[in-house]
């Protein structure tokens, strides 16, 4: 530590600054799991962000109640503790002086990231963290960043191969990416200013001694260098994209899930929120992508979605931290919903707040009370049936034009709802930075939405008017994505999708349910191409899917998607009609039933099996949908749209999307088996139990 001390250049009475609880940590031996979970939310001068320190929390209950983690072997600084020779000083020490050979050390850092040129090359210009104290006003002229480099060096050196590291935060911005509702952690280059000599002779210094390096993983929130990470809220809750969707995956996810699965699911859910950024991982370890996630997070205790945190009023106020609701859902997960505890004995919500939610227990007479860190996992999710989205006015535009927008929007107020305020909203209504006199709908991250840019000089009430029948495409998407419960539904199905070719179909992705899975299954799979979290299948291929029921049930089917032309899709499953029929007679579609045991590839037909993708890239995302009762409702939504008679496609364009996305949830609750007044929750509420439904994501790249 001394040695340490002087080479940053500090005396022991700056160290101990940090606090008795940090010097503590540092001085306990013999840890066999060590964290250090960096976060700034607030920085000098004005800057600041607003999701750091959830994502610390996020990692921190994840790593204690998932992992096993003890929390004195959890080292935090957050704010003002945050500084780069803090950050430095406690890898050094907290990470490498106590971990061994198959110890396992994790590091998240949450803030601001940026570009800095080193000095003497002007072509040489690196990535670079922002520690809460990276301007010396002092001496104005330097900056006191962390370069990346020299954080992975340090990673790299620990002695053990069992290192993860998730950096949520990027290193590129420009005026062009600024966003509505989701916060950027990147910060402009500054060109006047040098990096501090001290952080150039601490690297330097790493480089000299040829450290023996590790195969570690570093995760990030981005894949592209000019990919921003953002933040983004939901309800009240602010945190960051990519930690968010990561930690939720991993409080649901198996051992023998892969890291290349892993980032799939991840990409897939952050793309759901409007955004382009996909996360991306480096090592050194050869074909770390097909490796099992079991290598760097360590499974102590089975999935679930959150874990008991307090117990107030003498046991009639049970507290759970629920990290494992995915995050399109949990905006709107309601009261009533129930979880499990291994136990047997269900807790319902009354109440929530962030993360955390007051639950009770649903028969008290049985005098048992969980435990502090105590699993929980998903039984009833209740959701409401008002759901709208929610649309916030561009701040570009003049007041008569806010003024028209809200009267247009007003008229539509049962499909889009206005709101002043940006953070949280689902879309946003604007105008094109190429001409002021187009409008057109973006996503939080600004993205113009393909196909949704009017012409020169249209009314706003008019674009507003061309704009309804999208609106209402994107709030059917929305609707079906609060059906995904691939962690915690208790149908045991199996789904790869495929391409198939003259030799052997090669599956592109593969889904499964995880609780009750059947001790010979394998492993979820993902083909992509190197570098891309959502996986490539190249344009024109014919596609199908595998679909297995492991249940001893039968199981209905259904599938419903949307390209990256905010067009929506459906599976259409026409009935063959006899020969003897006329050519005019309207064909029929009829339910997809799964015998327990077996397996359908779909679509299929007496000549061809599958569908042919388009010769134009594009990014797909379907819902698989699961039941054990009919899809009577969706199935008569689905026949009310207008089709070609001639030759029905499995896979078509659907026109009345909102309807029978309305339908679908319709038939889940239904299917559902539960008594209404048993949540209280009334015709208000749709009542989804895990046991009667099964909903997968798909998502995929067409290029």
């Amino acid at each position: 530590m001394g040695c340490l001390l002087a080479v940053l250049g500090w005396t022991e009475a700056e160290w101990l600054t940090l606090g008795n609880p940090y010097y503590q940590a540092l001085a306990q031996p013999n840890s066999r799991k060590l964290a250090l979970l960096v976060g700034i939310n607030q920085y000098p001068s004005g800057l600041g962000l607003s999701g750091c320190l959830t994502d610390v929390e996020l990692q921190r209950e994840l790593l204690i109640h998932r992992f096993g983690f003890t929390a004195s072997d959890i080292l935090t600084l957050t704010e003002e503790q945050a500084s780069r020779e803090f950050i430095e000083a406690a890898i050094l020490d907290h990470l490498g002086q106590q971990a061994k050979t198959d110890d396992v050390v994790f590091f998240h850092f949450s803030g601001y990231g940026t570009r800095v040129q080193l000095p003497g090359s002007p072509e040489a210009v690196e990535n670079a963290l922002i520690p809460v104290d990276y301007f010396d006003t002092q001496k104005s002229k330097f900056v006191n960043y962390l370069l990346t480099e020299t954080l992975i060096l340090l990673l790299r050196s620990l002695p053990t191969d069992k290192v993860t590291a998730v950096l949520d935060t990027s290193y590129y911005t420009s005026p062009e990416l600024l966003s509505h509702g989701l916060g950027m952690r990147a910060r402009p280059e500054l060109t006047a200013v040098q990096l501090a000599p001290g952080e150039i002779e601490f690297l330097q210094q790493l480089k000299s001694q040829k450290l023996v390096t590790n195969n570690g993983l570093i995760l990030s929130a981005t894949s592209e260098p000019h990919q921003v990470a953002r933040e983004f809220i939901f309800g009240n809750v602010s945190a960051g994209l990519f930690t968010y969707a990561l930690t939720q995956y991993l409080w649901e996810t198996t051992p023998a899930t892969t890291i290349q699965v892993l980032l799939s699911h991840v990409g897939s859910s952050m793309y759901q929120f409007g955004n382009k950024q996909q996360p991306s991982f480096l090592s050194s370890k050869k074909n770390i992508q097909n490796s099992t996630i079991i290598d760097n997070f360590p499974f102590d205790k089975s999935s679930a979605e959150g874990v008991v945190t307090g117990i107030e009023d003498d046991g009639k106020i049970i507290q759970l931290f629920l990290g494992g609701i995915p995050p399109q859902v949990w905006e709107y997960y309601g009261v009533n919903s129930r979880f499990s505890l291994a136990t047997g004995e269900q807790l319902v919500i009354k109440s929530r707040t962030g993360l955390t939610a007051k639950t009770q227990i649903v028969n008290p007479e049985t005098n048992i009370l969980p435990n502090i860190g105590q699993l929980v996992q998903e039984t009833i999710r209740v959701l409401p049936r008002n759901i709208n989205l929610t649309v916030a006015l561009a701040p570009e535009l003049e007041r008569i034009e806010r003024v028209d927008a809200t009267s247009a929007f007003a008229n539509i107020s049962r499909i889009a709802n206005v709101i002043s305020t940006e953070p949280g909203v689902d879309y946003v209504f604007g105008k094109l930075p190429q001409t002021s006199s187009r409008y057109g709908l973006f996503s939080p991250a600004n993205e113009l939405i393909v196909n949704s840019a009017g012409e020169a000089g249209e009314a706003v009430k008019v674009a507003v008017q061309r704009l309804t029948p999208k609106l209402s495409t994107l709030l059917a998407a929305k609707l079906w994505r609060l059906t995904e419960n691939e962690g915690s539904s208790r149908l045991p199905v199996k789904v790869s999708l495929e391409i198939v070719n003259n030799i052997s179909p090669r599956i592109v992705l593969q889904r499964e349910t995880w609780r009750n899975r059947r001790p010979d299954t394998t492993t979820n799979k993902a083909v992509s191409s190197q570098g891309t979290a959502i996986p490539t299948v190249p344009v024109g291929s014919r596609m199908v899917y595998r679909v297995q029921n492991l249940s001893d049930r039968s199981l209905y089917f259904i599938l419903v998607g949307l390209n990256n032309s905010r067009s929506a899709i459906a599976f259409y499953p026409w009935q063959t009609r006899p020969e003897t029929a006329l050519s005019e007679a309207k064909p029929q579609l009829q339910e997809i039933l799964i015998p327990p045991g077996q397996t359908l590839t779909l679509p299929q037909n007496d000549t061809i099996s599958g569908w042919l993708l388009p010769s134009r890239p594009l990014l797909c995302e379907h819902q698989l949908i699961f039941s054990t009762s009919p899809f009577h409702t969706t199935l008569a939504a689905l026949s009310t749209a207008k089709y070609s008679a001639a030759e029905p496609q499995p896979i078509s364009s659907l026109i009345n999307a909102l309807e029978v996305a309305q339908a679908i949830l319709e038939d889940i609750h239904n299917a559902s088996e539960i008594q209404v007044d048993m949540n209280n929750a009334g015709a208000d509420a749709y009542i989804f139990n895990v046991n009667n439904w099964a909903s997968l994501n798909f998502s995929f790249q067409v290029v």
